[in-house]
């Protein structure tokens, strides 16, 4: 009875991805000792690995696409960070203003974590608690090796990516790589500092290399689909290095770091492809067919890396874990929330279907910003769901989503007329990426039950990752091929032989900016951009990346959306109290029957494109994209130094002590 009630409360815990009950860590162990069954059962040892991935991963009704960990202090997943790039409007703590840079703010991160007590959290310090005490004490007491060695395997993997998390946010962190107890007041065994942050990555890639040599290239049985595998570990290490060789980290541009970072990606790749990971192509590569499907295959999906599973449960199920990004993302007049609005700088980022940009002008096509949605990227349209797009779900296949406003009256000095009668988002276009044409309402009509699963790291990431470290390595020609391969499997047309890349051939940044820019249309809205503009310091040109890339920063801008407003043939607003562009059950539409009439002549006749800049706060007026230089390291929060006074604070930031005095770039 006890064992199956510790099993029953892991698993629990596991599947909430909440903080554990009281009663949960009684049965487990206690800060002072541990329960010695846990570390005896194969499957108790399972489930207490099980727990630790709940406490790292999205909860249930996640919007799992665009949401970070690694933006609060107690282990809940936020959009903070995405709403720091383009990709997404709205003010957060690391684009406004501040009067003064200051650990006393809330932009100084607080991932860090807090000092650890005796209470219950899910916070940096408690995860690593968690994973230390089970790789002291599985050893102990008689379990197989062979079931030992994975679970230790799957352990090493989150303590790497722990502190890679911090890493990557802070620079070096003290590394603690056995199991603390909880203090009241001070103590010298807990006071831990800071780490360089060369060694702290050299751990970082210590802990993955046990990870990559215990663990299985692929999981025999597909009841264990989402564990980590050697291959994923591997990745994770080529994210670290890359990041390593990358100009936030690597100021003088030493080429033995990207040399490394070369290595271990190619590394990455070949065990990956040994075990029957790549690239989902099936089915039609034209039209981004195979790339717009790669969202819905879960077991044995070659793409998925690394993934964060879901299910489609009914609501409240103890089991339940849905993810809610369908329901997010679909329009509020099929009872989606319609909460998510994709910017218009995103939109401008997709190329043509020739793979160049909307601007250049030795392009195939010609770019019309009234018909932005003209001959674009294949991924565009598996991205985007513009005004007047298909976007199909489970019980219609045929849905079109309209966004077009007008004005009622003459008088009137804004649009106050919409064909989205029960709400419209903020930007005038929508996501469909990863949104499924069989979505299914589910029994609350809102489709809250989706188990799309999201692919955390994708494998065209870890050829993204080998492409930039070739690039960096001066291996010129292999860094395009990998970038090509990507464009190829998306269906992008290959009129000059290299996809729409030849201005870039033999040129070393031409062809990083190609590689970023790739991964700002492949990763769009996947969780990667915010750390793309760290690792390149993309946000502003204070150390000279983004004149060097030839790219705008995005300091000082506003994210903006789409007006589509109905005008007569003569150019001027349509005014009327009816849809202009819908036949009524007698007679004919006031203008147009959209139902039938080509989508380009809608737009052409019909329809007016003008920016919308309300996306971003418009009080004050002028509020801007504010971003400062000391973010590329955070600074330590007065609640962690408060705690843990001996902590060295980051060079930029003020701190109890005076100016912070931790370098982060040794």
């Amino acid at each position: 009875m006890k064992t199956r009630k510790i099993i029953y409360m892991l698993l629990a815990a596991s599947l909430v991805v909440t903080s554990c009950k009281d009663d949960f860590l009684e049965e487990k162990k206690d800060y002072n000792g541990v329960n010695e069954q846990v570390f005896k059962d194969p499957t108790l040892a399972k489930a207490y690995v099980d727990y630790v991935y709940g406490l790292f991963l999205p909860a249930n009704n996640a919007q799992s696409f665009i949401i970070s960990q690694a933006a609060t202090a107690n282990g809940v997943y936020n959009s903070l960070f995405t709403q720091t790039t383009e990709e997404l409007a709205g003010e957060t703590d690391w684009n406004k203003e501040w009067a003064q840079i200051s650990y006393l703010n809330s932009h100084a991160n607080q991932y860090f974590g807090q000092r650890m007590t005796d209470g219950i959290a899910n916070n940096t310090w408690t995860r690593l608690k968690q994973i230390n005490l089970f790789l002291a004490e599985i050893d102990k007491y008689g379990i197989d090796e062979a079931t030992r060695n994975q679970l230790k395997g799957q352990m090493y993997f989150w303590r790497a990516w722990q502190y890679f998390e911090l890493w990557r946010l802070y620079g070096g962190v003290p590394l603690v790589l056995t199991p603390q107890n909880p203090i009241s007041g001070e103590s010298d065994a807990n006071s831990v500092p800071r780490s360089s942050s060369s060694a702290t990555l050299e751990q970082i890639c210590a802990d993955l290399d046990l990870a990559t040599q215990l663990l299985p290239g692929k999981w025999a049985s597909t009841t264990d689909w989402g564990r980590i595998t050697s291959g994923a570990a591997a990745a994770l290490k080529g994210r670290a290095l890359l990041t390593w060789a990358s100009p936030l980290f690597n100021r003088n541009d030493d080429v033995t770091r990207w040399e490394r970072a070369y290595n271990a990606n190619a590394a990455a790749k070949k065990l990956l492809e040994d075990n029957s990971f790549g690239l989902y192509k099936t089915g039609n590569l034209a039209n981004a067919e195979a790339w717009g499907n790669m969202w819905f295959q879960e077991v044995n999906n070659p793409e998925a890396v690394i993934v964060f599973g879901f299910n489609n449960g009914a609501i409240g199920g103890t089991t339940t874990k849905n993810n809610g990004w369908e329901q997010a993302i679909r329009p509020r007049d099929l009872l989606g929330s319609g909460s998510v609005s994709p910017t218009r700088e995103m939109v401008d980022a997709f190329p043509m279907k020739d793979g160049k940009k909307k601007e250049d002008l030795t392009s195939t096509y010609v770019y019309s910003m009234n018909k932005f949605y003209k001959d674009r990227d294949p991924r565009f349209y598996k991205t985007f769901v513009y005004n007047g797009a298909t976007w199909a779900h489970g019980a219609n296949a045929t849905y079109r989503h309209w966004t077009y406003v007008w004005k009622k009256t003459a008088s009137a000095t804004s649009y106050n007329g919409t064909t989205e009668t029960l709400g419209a988002n903020s930007s005038g276009i929508y996501l469909c990426k990863a949104s499924s044409p069989t979505a299914s309402t589910g029994n609350n009509g809102n489709f809250n039950q989706s188990g799309t699963d999201f692919m955390e790291l994708r494998f065209a990431e870890v050829v993204l990752n080998l492409a930039e470290s070739a690039i960096g390595a001066g291996k010129l020609d292999e860094g395009l091929t990998l970038i090509e391969s990507i464009r190829q499997r998306a269906g992008v047309e290959n009129k000059d032989g290299h996809y729409g890349l030849t201005a870039a051939v033999g040129n070393r940044n031409k062809l990083f900016a190609a590689a970023l820019d790739e991964r700002k249309v492949e990763f769009a809205y996947e969780g990667k951009r915010f750390w793309d503009l760290r690792r390149w310091m993309l946000f502003d040109d204070t150390y000279g990346t983004v004149s060097r890339l030839g790219f705008s920063p995005l300091n000082g801008t506003r994210r903006t959306g789409y007006t589509i407003s109905v005008k007569k043939l003569d150019g001027t607003d349509y005014v009327g109290n009816a849809d202009p562009l819908i036949k009524p059950a007698t007679g004919n539409a006031p203008l147009a029957d959209r139902s039938t009439t080509p989508i380009d002549e809608l737009y052409d006749k019909y329809f007016k494109v003008s920016i919308k800049d309300d996306l971003d706060k418009t009080n004050p007026a002028n509020w801007k994209f504010t971003w400062y230089k000391e973010y590329y390291f955070f600074g330590l929060h007065q609640n962690i130094l408060t705690g843990s006074p001996y902590l060295e604070q980051t060079q930029g930031w003020n701190s109890l002590n005076g100016a912070g005095t931790f370098d982060p770039l040794k």
